[in-house]
């Protein structure tokens, strides 16, 4: 098994330094989120520190540490309203594709959440996913000049909000270079809780075929949230046959979700011990 965790959730350091205690508890690659990582790297600024020798060094820290990088995360959304915020947003992820072909990134990470300041019904609307579309298909040629792949992480609460949506979306935007990042818990809301097996079958059954990476965490009913509340792996009501069998199928990296340093290798050890 190929599994690791967001770098960010590692103790604090260089990126040297949270790489080198990435590999110590065993981990083999890693969600990259240059903001969270890298000491003084700010979203905004994206455009002019992605550099090709920023990127260099990357890839040789990658290499010293034996990591690969399945995810570098760009998780900013696309449909802000304001055109002049939205060609900056641009621009960001432009670079963040850029950067992910030169440091060896199997894949560019997102979601696609509401403008606005809440989720759910407001952004859930044929209109918003038609914003979306629109919004992303010039991301998308910029990953397919660059030879990176795109993947969006469809969420119960965002525009692409489940397997139905999300397979419209990759036959809508056709592009061999979308692929789906799946994160099964973020599928599940409070109101299919109790039948979140049939959630997760239909989102393998649905995008299986065109997910690039595997989100692993679990999940515990939060009577009166519109969402469960999300869990270290082994630590709620998450049933993992599918999902590990999908990962071993295709050979799909897993990263961790909500770990801490103290827990992270036992998580990991859960997973791979898993029956």
């Amino acid at each position: 098994m190929n599994i690791g965790l967001r770098l960010h959730d590692t103790l604090p350091g260089t990126l040297r330094e949270r790489l080198h205690y990435a590999s110590e508890q065993g981990f083999t690659c890693v969600q990259l989120a240059m903001s969270k990582s890298v000491p003084g790297f700010r979203m905004e600024d994206a455009p002019r520190l992605l550099t090709r020798e920023l990127a260099a060094e990357v890839r040789e820290e990658l290499a010293r540490a034996k990591i690969e990088c399945a995810v570098l995360g760009c998780y900013l959304g696309m449909t802000v309203r304001d055109e002049e915020t939205a060609e900056k947003t641009r621009e960001i992820y432009l670079s963040h594709l850029r950067f992910a072909s030169w440091i060896g990134a199997r894949c560019i990470g997102t979601e696609t959440p509401s403008p606005d300041a809440g989720d759910w019904a407001p952004c859930q609307t044929e209109e918003m996913f038609q914003l979306f579309l629109n919004r992303v298909t010039p991301i998308l040629r910029s990953a397919e000049e660059n030879g990176v792949l795109l993947a969006i992480e469809p969420v119960c609460a965002h525009i692409v909000h489940t397997p139905a949506l999300a397979e419209r979306m990759l036959n809508d935007l056709n592009s061999d270079h979308l692929r789906i990042i799946l994160d099964a818990v973020n599928l599940i809301d409070s109101a299919h809780a109790d039948t979140a097996e049939s959630v997760i079958q239909d989102g393998i059954r649905r995008l299986g075929s065109s997910t690039a990476v595997l989100h692993m965490k679990d999940f515990v009913p939060a009577p009166g949230k519109p969402r469960p509340d999300s869990v270290p792996c082994g630590r709620g009501r998450m049933k993992y046959d599918s999902l590990l069998a999908l990962a071993r199928e295709r050979d799909l990296p897993m990263t961790l979700e909500d770990t801490k340093p103290d827990n992270a290798e036992a998580t990991r050890k859960y997973l791979e011990a898993y029956s």
